[in-house]
């Protein structure tokens, strides 16, 4: 029995079991593989052991050609300059074949052209497209489509074929000179035309692109140049002459003939003579007469003046003449948009100006007024600037550059250590002050800073002059403190460099301050009481909060217990309103005839009257009313209207004060009547019968306070 295995076996090639034979199932390709690794063997059918070892054997595939060439590396694009020599390289174009390069002619490959031919070819072996024309023109094509063809076999019959199209550009060499179009360009240009006015456009063509067309052109004629020039444009390569130097009159010159030449910027000579790049053409320029305007004799003038100058003081001159042959009067004025008629006047004949307010160099420095000038006869006006430089005179003091607001430290130790003949001072700079000036000196500004001429000298600051425009204030001292002084005042004197110099005296206050570490002097009287007390701001604050929330804290309670308080009053007089009351009552009085005698009476439920909360007397009223009622009656009763009315107003003052618990028993006293020695109580004279008492006690509460003065007890 034979089996196969290996590379393609069961799918690829089968074996016969019986014969040996190997069979193909499936196409084979080269291009995919070209050789297959089997392995063989052949065993007894009935044992299964191997009759002979296992061989191995190789199939090799065999090629054919059944593949076409193809280019790489598509698109070709190449670009060569115009005028290349015949046999000059374009590009290389390369296709490749699949078959096997070893059997046949299946793959080599021969290039031939389709198109692009006379002017270009392309080598049959290797693919290198050349030119085959000579002094190719870009001007005439400047694109072209070359059709390369590459055959297998070596280009028999039978073979494949494939096509590929390169794109070849001629770029541009300067071969064209410039050339105008016409001999002679005629303008014509009013003689009013202004300077820098354009006459015209002419332009000299150039079959070339890009730098290669670029040209400059000349005027070739010394004399017309002095009048026109003429400009490149670079955009549209024209030339543009323009009225440039001096204006036109027809009175003098009617036409003007001149040459322009064109040449290029840059000059080849491998294709063109230098006289090649070159064309000239000739420019006629005529003048047309009109009625000009007055001209002045100068395009602006430019005069100075003092600023301090005074009225009348004649200030310049304008001339003006009329350029037509008839030369009519000329008239003169300031142009009424003009804002300086009121400082200046202009005289209507001669032209002359002169200065009628005075001037200040501070509000203007530069005047600028219009001054026109018109024929007598004719409407034709023109005008002209006059530009007036108003020089400075030193008429302004020097004063501060700003607002300053010096100020010293306590215990500000200081720097240095100056000695004199008389005494030696500490100073430190605390302040650097600067001037300005309104006025501009032409050698600028200096000025001077000193102190205010005094017999004494300042004990505690003093002003040292730095030499550049400012100056530093400086303490004579180091013992300065809050509490002794707190401002200080410094008068200074700033004096300028003019002629005459002028002078301004100013005078500091500085302030003694309670710094932090970083010398700064607060700005707040919070931070200086801070600084004062000793701590920082965030302790201060810190205090603050504290105290706030104790304080909000102390009034919640407050606020709580007057709350409860009054809910507990309200819980009172509910109480009250259904409560009784049981007191006892003591008068002084008549008993079974007996005068001023005092009596306990039995305890008498009692109840609020029930209009107490609507009528209630005060209390120096109704005892008023009560001792009144009392002088007018000896003998008075509990059962007096008057003094029951005193007793409920008594019982419901007591019970609405919320500070005072009610009584629990009322007493009350009157007069007794007269005669009674006691005063309040009848004495134990008054009586005119004995007593039935067997004890002091039955006298009631009364007497029992007198048993002590009466001697000694024999109870």
């Amino acid at each position: 029995k034979y089996s196969l295995s290996g590379e393609g076996a069961g799918e690829i090639f089968n074996i016969d079991e019986f014969t040996g034979e190997i069979h193909i199932h499936k196409t084979l390709d080269r291009e995919q593989k070209a050789f297959y690794m089997l392995h063989a063997e052949a065993v007894d059918r009935k044992s299964g052991q191997p009759l002979e070892p296992e061989s191995e054997f190789i199939i090799k595939v065999l090629d054919i050609n059944d593949n076409a060439p193809q280019f790489i590396n598509e698109p070709y694009t190449s670009s060569i300059p115009e005028m290349s020599p015949i046999g000059t390289t374009v590009i290389q174009v390369t296709a490749i074949d699949a078959d096997d390069p070893l059997i046949g002619n299946h793959a080599k490959l021969i290039y031939s052209i389709l198109q692009g031919e006379p002017y270009f070819s392309v080598e049959p072996k290797t693919g290198i497209v050349v030119t085959s024309w000579p002094n190719i023109d870009r001007e005439a094509n400047e694109n072209y489509l070359v059709v390369i063809q590459v055959k297998d076999m070596l280009g028999n019959t039978g073979g494949y074929s494939a096509t590929t199209t390169v794109t070849i550009n001629l770029t541009d060499v300067n071969d064209n000179g410039p050339t105008f179009q016409h001999n002679l360009y005629t303008f014509a240009v009013v003689e009013s035309t202004p300077l820098g006015t354009t006459i015209g456009r002419v332009m000299a063509e150039d079959a070339d692109v890009g730098v290669n067309a670029r040209m400059n052109y000349t005027i070739d004629d010394l004399e017309e140049s002095a009048t026109f020039r003429v400009k490149t444009d670079p955009a549209t390569q024209e030339v543009t002459p323009t009225l440039f130097h001096q204006p036109l009159d027809y009175e003098k010159k009617t036409r003007f003939v001149f040459a322009i030449e064109a040449i290029n910027s840059f000059v080849d000579t491998r294709f063109l003579s230098i006289s090649e790049f070159r064309d000239k053409t000739m420019l006629k320029i005529l003048v047309i007469d009109v009625d000009e305007p007055p001209v002045f004799s100068a395009p602006f003038y430019e005069w100075k003046v003092l600023e301090d100058a005074a009225v009348g003081t004649l200030i310049g001159t304008v001339y003006a003449r009329d350029a037509d042959a008839t030369n009519n009067p000329i008239r003169f004025s300031l142009s009424n948009n003009s804002e300086l008629k009121n400082v200046f006047k202009i005289d209507t004949n001669n032209g002359t100006v002169v200065l009628i307010k005075p001037l200040d160099r501070e509000t203007a420095a530069w005047q600028n007024l219009t001054v026109i000038a018109k024929e007598t006869s004719k409407n034709q006006l023109s005008s002209v600037s006059v530009v007036i430089k108003v020089l400075d005179v030193n008429d302004n003091i020097p004063t501060l550059s700003k607002e300053y607001k010096p100020y010293v430290c306590e215990g500000t130790q200081a720097g240095k250590v100056y000695y004199s003949k008389l005494l030696f001072f500490l100073i430190k700079v605390i302040q650097v002050i600067s001037a300005v000036d309104a006025d501009d000196p032409t050698e600028g500004h200096h000025f001077y800073f000193s102190m205010v001429p005094d017999k004494t000298i300042n004990p505690n600051f003093t002003i040292r002059d730095n030499q550049d425009n400012t100056a530093g204030i400086l303490t004579r001292r180091s013992t300065f403190t809050h509490r002794d002084q707190i401002l200080y005042h410094l008068p200074v004197v700033i004096t300028d460099s003019g002629s005459p110099a002028l002078s301004s005296t100013t005078t500091f206050t500085i302030s003694v301050c309670v710094c932090h570490s970083r010398v700064h002097c607060p700005s707040s009287g919070f931070e200086t009481l801070t600084l004062s007390l000793g701590v920082n701001m965030q302790a201060l604050l810190g205090l603050s909060i504290c105290l706030i929330t104790i304080i909000v804290l102390s009034l919640l309670m407050v606020a709580v217990w007057r709350h409860k308080t009054v809910q507990k009053q309200k819980l009172d007089i509910q109480g009250h309103d259904t409560e009784e009351y049981s007191e006892k009552i003591s008068y002084c009085g008549e008993i079974e005839g007996i005068p001023n005698a005092i009596s306990a009476g039995q305890l008498v439920p009692m109840r609020p009257h029930p209009h107490h909360c609507k009528h209630t007397f005060r209390r120096e009223e109704t005892v008023a009313d009560v001792r009144l009622s009392l002088c007018h009656f000896h003998l008075i009763g509990p059962e007096d209207e008057v003094f029951h009315q005193f007793m409920i107003d008594r019982l419901a003052e007591a019970d609405q004060d919320p500070y005072v618990p009610p009584f629990d028993c009322l007493h009350t006293y009157a007069v007794e009547g007269t005669g009674s020695l006691a005063g309040s109580l009848s004495s134990l004279e008054s009586l005119n019968f004995d007593p039935c008492f067997n004890q002091p006690h039955d006298f009631g509460p009364g007497v029992l306070r007198l048993s002590c003065w009466q001697g000694p007890s024999n109870y």
